[in-house]
């Protein structure tokens, strides 16, 4: 089963193929998605990495968690599920 996790700390630099290759050491990726501001298409700094098990995410955890990338130290772990955040836009009058 796989296992996704969060990659924060991330350079605005940082691209899908760079993730790919830096989690890649650790074992199979899955999937890879950087977060963008919807606005500007910029990333906000954080991602997600998909790794085909446990083990291999474990792996990738302990090999680039507070590592330095671009001057920057990673923050690596297994990513919690998403929140409920409900229904916003009040639109009241």
């Amino acid at each position: 089963m796989s296992t996704k996790l969060y990659v924060g700390n991330l350079s605005f630099n940082t691209s899908t193929q760079d993730l790919e290759t830096m989690f890649g050491a650790s074992g199979t990726v899955q999937s890879t998605n950087i977060i963008e501001d919807r606005e500007t298409g910029r990333s906000r700094g954080f991602a997600f990495v998909e790794m085909s098990s446990d083990a291999e995410a474990k792996a990738a955890i302990t090999a680039l968690d507070g590592k330095e990338i671009d001057g920057r130290n990673l923050k690596v772990n297994e990513a919690k599920p998403r929140e409920d955040r409900g229904g916003g836009g009040g639109g009241r009058y």
